[in-house]
């Protein structure tokens, strides 16, 4: 799954400024790794921690050369060739009806055109997503999991930055707690172990080092942005309603029904040691995350006027 954003919204097809360019349809030399969803939150984050390692990188989105679309298998091939890695994330999520049988079509595709190893992005608590992991777990390839929940970055370049930006984030989510993750973190791990050797066959569970509910989020978010920001609990079905009246695509809003109504029901409401097993340190917390974020510019910040002495 590429929990991007929301777990379950597809990751954008625009090209993001730092993320390494696609290649122009070359295999690439051996060693070459194949980022599936490129452009979004994780993969282009990885793509950049591949590019810093001076790792040969292959962006896969519609939206490159060659392009990659889970749709259309007839793509696939074109940006299989010549790679050694793929980093697995599937759009709109692994819960989603046809994943399983699009996820087992890739790994065939990949183990018949020479790819070892594969990474991929899953999703915490969906029994759909762990049977996803059980295919690639079956491959005869190299493999590792990646199985996690909610993101920080959902409050800053997902679903929820509009919801910030006007003081508000209105959702049914109760007073669940949950181990709300870091991207950067993600694809740190990611990228070793797209890489490197001591990841094989391991399955990393990856949490924050916190629980935090939605309305704890609104409120460390109030602080450093410098404004009231508050969690608003609306009901399940309105707030389906009110995605699929917005025009939401109706596997978006099967996503977000999915979601608020099953995975949010406090199944994930523990810590794991994903992340320090992965890489020796604790997991980025989601403070930090909102300080860099708030010093960053990323929220719009009320404009006061001046002040005179």
């Amino acid at each position: 799954m590429e929990t991007n954003g929301i777990p379950g919204t597809p990751e954008p097809n625009t090209t993001h400024p730092n993320a390494p360019q696609p290649d122009a349809g070359q295999p690439n030399e051996s060693g070459g790794v194949l980022v599936i969803g490129g452009t979004g939150k994780t993969g282009r984050r990885v793509a950049a921690r591949l590019a810093d390692k001076g790792v040969p990188v292959r962006i896969g989105s519609r939206s490159a050369v060659p392009s990659f679309d889970w749709e259309n298998d007839a793509t696939w091939d074109a940006c299989l060739s010549g790679i050694e890695s793929v980093y697995i994330t599937y759009a709109p999520d692994l819960a989603m009806p046809g994943a399983t049988d699009a996820i087992e079509a890739l790994v065939a595709r990949a183990r018949a055109l020479g790819v070892k190893r594969l990474v991929l992005l899953s999703g915490r608590g969906e029994a759909e997503a762990q049977a996803c992991e059980r295919i690639v777990q079956a491959s005869g390839l190299e493999w590792t999991i990646v199985r996690a929940s909610w993101f920080f970055q959902n409050f800053s370049e997902g679903a929820f930055i509009d919801m910030v930006n006007g003081g508000q984030i209105a959702l049914p989510a109760g007073d669940i707690p949950e181990p709300f993750v870091d991207v950067d973190d993600i694809a740190e791990i990611a990228a070793a172990a797209l890489t490197e050797s001591g990841h094989v066959g391991e399955v990393y569970e990856v949490t924050g080092p916190r629980l935090l509910t939605f309305a704890d989020a609104a409120a460390e978010l109030s602080q450093v942005i410098g404004r009231r920001v508050e969690y608003v609990q609306v009901p399940h079905e309105a707030f389906v309603d009110g995605a699929r009246a917005a025009g939401a695509p109706k596997d978006v809003v099967w996503m977000l029904d999915y979601l608020f109504s099953t995975v949010l029901d406090g199944r994930n409401a523990s810590l794991t040691d994903g992340v320090q097993r992965a890489l020796g340190r604790e997991p980025r917390d989601f403070a930090t995350y909102a300080r860099d974020a708030a010093a960053a510019g990323v929220w719009t910040v009320p404009v006061l006027d001046a002040q005179t002495s």
